[in-house]
């Protein structure tokens, strides 16, 4: 295949095409393909932009206008398998619910969805493999740098979940992380009356725990609370077992707690849990603990968590509605859907039992990792 040259470092692509020729992706797919009438004028100019730009299509730039790959690519963090604990084993965690919302939209508007998981760090290869099969990608959060959005948005139609919101070259689809932290932050202070939190941060740089800690912090604080940085021992990997691990470390430095520990995700907030309980410390009786996400396994707890649910199906199924846009070249207003969230209170932060039976809460006992995460 022909270089392009003054492209970035790989071939021109059928986006190239349709920006030089200051026309539709689906106008550049129509001349490709010679299907449907066009304006003579249109036709030169896309055909002289692919001879400016040495364009040499390939078999998914030829199948934009057709239909005849339908395959819509979405990739993930895959978690090392030694930083998985039993619950993440055996609960619907929130990869889980992206990835079937995916699946069922995509199924509705007659795709297909193929899944790539890939390993923190460098995911560049993987990804360009993923563009190469399908139509269009969506990318969960964290899978790619918000630096390198823009070149691979000029190849393929491509739609972030749970970012930070930043890039303009992608669409956008993520949750209202600001609106459920200021709320559990209200919460906390006024009902409850606490003013001593910590904030059990996840990954660093990922939009999502960054945006969650940010907007708890500064709600606290404007409410006459104080939060202990993340940098203080408070921080894990979205993990169970990663949460539990630093939650023994800060217990073991003999610092004094706080009266609420306010974690990134439900999954570290359940190591937190247990590992108050391991070192005997009650909770919510001595240290109140609160999650985000509400996986299943969040309410079946004991104790019931207080967590901020957010629509993780329904972030799924609107990616995929807004990649399909995308790929179909339809109008799409929206660069940056925000999805809303919901306060969900429970027992964790001492609030009273729901005026209904939680049923199925989990005997979970004292709880260590396995050998292999230790």
């Amino acid at each position: 295949m022909a270089a392009g040259g003054g492209h970035g470092s790989g071939p021109p692509t059928i986006y190239d095409v349709a920006r030089h020729a200051n026309v539709s992706i689906a106008t550049v797919s129509r001349v490709l393909n010679n299907h449907g009438y066009l304006r003579p004028e249109t036709r030169d100019r896309v055909l002289q932009a692919v001879r400016d730009l040495h364009f040499v299509p390939n078999g998914p730039a030829r199948q934009l206008s057709s239909g005849t790959t339908k395959v819509i690519g979405l990739a993930f963090i895959r978690p090392p398998e030694d930083e998985m604990s039993s619950v993440e084993e055996d609960s619907l965690l929130f990869t889980d619910a992206v990835v079937r919302g995916a699946e069922l939209a995509a199924q509705r508007l007659g795709y297909s969805l193929l899944l790539t998981g890939v390993t923190e760090g460098d995911s560049s290869n993987e990804v360009a493999m993923l563009t190469g099969k399908a139509d269009g990608v969506i990318l969960l959060d964290r899978v790619l740098p918000e630096k390198r959005v823009a070149a691979l948005a000029r190849r393929s139609p491509l739609v972030l979940l749970a970012g930070s919101g930043k890039p303009q070259a992608a669409v956008n689809v993520r949750v209202d992380n600001v609106q459920g932290m200021q709320a559990m932050a209200r919460h906390l202070v006024s009902h409850h009356g606490f003013r001593r939190f910590a904030f059990m941060a996840g990954k660093e740089g990922s939009p999502d725990s960054t945006t969650r800690e940010e907007a708890f912090t500064d709600m606290a604080r404007f409410l006459g609370g104080e939060v202990e940085p993340s940098e203080e021992g408070w921080s894990a990997d979205w993990t169970t077992a990663g949460a539990y691990r630093a939650t023994r470390a800060r217990l073991a430095s003999g610092a004094p707690l706080p009266q609420a520990v306010v974690c990134a995700n439900d999954q570290m907030a359940i190591g937190v849990l247990q590992a108050l309980r391991t070192a005997g410390i009650r909770a919510p009786e001595d240290v109140a603990v609160t999650g985000f996400d509400d996986i299943p396994i969040a309410r079946h707890w004991q104790p019931p968590l207080t967590t901020v649910r957010q629509p993780s199906q329904q972030l799924g199924s609107a990616g995929v509605e807004a990649l399909v846009a995308l790929i179909e070249d339809r109008p799409n207003a929206q660069r940056d859907r925000v999805l809303p969230t919901q306060l969900m209170v429970r027992a964790s932060c001492s609030c009273p039992p729901p005026p209904y039976p939680e049923a199925g809460l989990l005997d979970t006992g004292p709880w260590r990792p396995d050998s292999s995460t230790t």
